[in-house]
């Protein structure tokens, strides 16, 4: 650099922190600060903008050097209107930068390439020199191991890391020296020079005395003064990259998630591991070859670069869903669905055809179901919303699907008390586990658990002493129990059951009748006994299991894929003839069809 008389400075480079640098390395004269830079860092330090902040404390600094050097530093030029603060973006600050400039014949220093642009435009002496900070190259990142998900800097207070696996988290001192405002502003302006440079980083939300940039995979949260008690720095990363194949979902789940699920609610408590869950989701459909879009704020989601990831449009996410329906995705992530109106947007585009995954903060599966209750018609939630997926310890603990229906809602007896009913059931067993219905003005959410455990106590407990009273006579100390309302299985000592079926199944087709529900037989103790070879044939309307006679009389117990499926005695040929018709004709036929493992035991 040759001898400078005179240096003018605008925001840019005395936000980037290099003028004191400039000043000790190089011969100046003059540094000149435009009152246009003063005012603006001082109407941005005023909104709690942390380029204000920063850019004052580098005023500071500038003044200390110059002071040292023996530097002349002088405030000079038009003081900017409140309507020229308010059009700064639009370059009008910059206009009075460079009229100073001009008019004190100095070198406009800048490290805005626009601003560099215009100024050799209009003939002004500039000297450009661009942020040189590399993301590798962030003192943050001394902190991070391998397995750091955050790191928690806070001024008079040693730094802390939250490290360990999903689940299984443990808060630890990285050192004993606390944090000083002087080391945590150099680090906010380092995070802020790249932000301004790198294009794979984007200020999320700045407002007063909060600020969320997110670079790259790390999210920065910095708050300060009066919004916080102290000046603080979270930032925030993922540890793991899963697929979804790593999930181990059962079959069954799989099928659902690529053909049926249309309407998915990824749920669970903070750092439980929701966001990998919801990438490895999004990255699997487009695989797929679907096209797949993200709702994020800030965008942290990590997925392929196939994936658009959207913020919102004019800090609106209504806006940014008018958007995405003329992109027309097949499925659309949003992380995370908070605000009443982000559930109404999620609704929205649901109900518009697209196929939504939404993640919610909850600490159990139904607790998500719940917060769109109000916020949605409640008939309307089955058509928004068809599985749940509760996740916690980046484990999938449940998986609710949710139906609606028309019936009495359990624990109600009268039948003009029907109405419409949202079901959430087990996605793998079937089983209810809550109702959702409309109790005269006000939506309620029931355990279907809890009334049947009322059941047990009043009407099961009925109803297994007049099953008792049919069965005692083969087996007075059988068990008893309901599987709902229409099925009770019983289980009684293993000779008894060829007598309790009868022949045929005769016998237990005359006790349901006699009783009005559906009965299944199995042992006291299913796995007694060693198992036997056997060969299957159809003749007419039965199904021949044939052992030999070396069997005849030996009572066998049939298994279907491990399951018991009955008992009966060896005939005389040395067979076993069922009825295509019983239920356990029709369970056997089934097993047959589909090629299930049939197995045989004798006692």
């Amino acid at each position: 650099m040759e001898e400078k008389k005179k240096l003018v400075l605008d925001t840019s480079i005395i936000i980037d922190g290099k003028v004191p640098e400039i000043i000790k390395k190089e011969k100046v004269k003059e540094v000149i600060i435009p009152y246009a830079v003063l005012d603006e860092l001082q109407a941005q330090a005023s909104k709690g903008r942390e380029e204000g902040f920063i850019g004052l404390e580098e005023v500071k600094r500038i003044r200390t050097v110059c002071e040292e050097k023996g530097i002349k530093l002088r405030f000079t030029g038009e003081r900017p209107s409140i309507e020229d603060i308010k059009l700064a973006k639009s370059g009008r600050i910059d206009a009075l930068i460079r009229d100073v400039a001009k008019q004190e014949d100095g070198i406009l220093v800048t490290a805005d390439y626009v601003q560099a642009l215009v100024g050799d435009a209009e003939g002004v002496k500039t000297l450009y020199i661009p942020s040189e900070i590399e993301k590798e190259e962030l003192e943050f990142k001394k902190f991070f191991t391998n397995d750091t998900m955050s790191i928690h800097l806070k001024s008079g207070v040693p730094p802390l890391a939250k490290r360990g696996k999903p689940g299984k988290f443990s808060l630890v001192k990285v050192r004993e020296e606390p944090c000083t405002d002087e080391e945590l502003n150099r680090m906010i302006r380092q995070i802020i020079d790249v932000a301004r440079t790198k294009e794979d980083a984007f200020v999320e939300i700045n407002r007063a005395g909060a600020m969320v940039i997110q670079l790259d995979e790390y999210r920065i949260a910095i708050a300060r003064p009066p919004f916080s008690d102290g000046l603080e720095i979270t930032i925030v990363r993922p540890i793991v990259k899963l697929r979804l194949e790593d999930y181990k979902l059962s079959d069954r789940l799989m099928k659902r998630i690529k053909e049926k699920a249309s309407g998915i609610l990824i749920c669970g408590p903070p750092g439980s591991g929701k966001s990998v869950f919801a990438s490895s989701l999004a990255d699997y459909y487009s695989s797929m070859g679907k096209i797949v879009k993200t709702l994020e704020s800030p965008r942290d989601l990590q997925v392929g670069p196939d994936i658009t990831q959207y913020a919102p449009l004019e800090g609106d996410f209504s806006k940014t869903a008018d958007i995405l329906l003329l992109v027309r995705p097949d499925y659309t992530v949003f992380d995370e669905v908070r605000k009443s109106k982000d559930f109404e947007v999620f609704a929205d585009l649901r109900l518009a055809g697209v196929g939504m995954v939404g993640v919610v903060h909850a600490t159990d599966a139904i607790d998500a179901l719940q917060r769109f209750i109000g916020k949605v018609e409640l008939g309307m939630i089955p058509s928004i919303i068809d599985t749940i997926i509760f996740i916690k310890d980046g484990e999938i603990k449940k998986v609710y699907e949710v139906k609606m229906t028309v019936k009495v809602p359990t624990g109600m007896t009268e039948a003009d008390l029907a109405r419409p009913v949202v079901e959430i059931r087990d996605f793998e067993s079937g089983k209810l586990e809550y109702e959702i219905y409309t109790f005269g003005e006000e939506n309620v959410v029931v355990p279907v658990k809890e009334i049947r455990k009322e059941i047990e106590s009043g009407m099961e407990k009925l109803a297994k002493e007049r099953i008792m009273q049919v069965i005692k006579k083969y087996d007075p100390k059988a068990e008893i129990s309901f599987l709902d309302e229409n099925r009770v299985v019983i289980k009684v000592d293993n000779k008894t059951i060829p007598r309790l079926i009868g022949k045929n199944g005769k016998n237990i087709s005359d006790i349901e009748k006699k009783l009005g529900l559906r009965i299944s037989v199995e042992p006291k103790v299913p796995s007694l006994g060693k198992e036997v070879e056997f060969e299957v044939s159809e003749v007419g309307n039965y199904i021949s299991l044939i052992f030999g006679k070396s069997l005849s009389g030996k009572q066998v117990s049939v298994y279907v894929n491990g399951e018991f499926l009955f008992s009966a005695t060896v005939g005389r040929r040395g067979d076993i003839k069922v009825n295509k018709t019983s239920d356990v004709g029709k369970e056997l036929m089934r097993a047959i069809v589909g090629k299930k493992e049939i197995k045989a035991t004798v006692s």
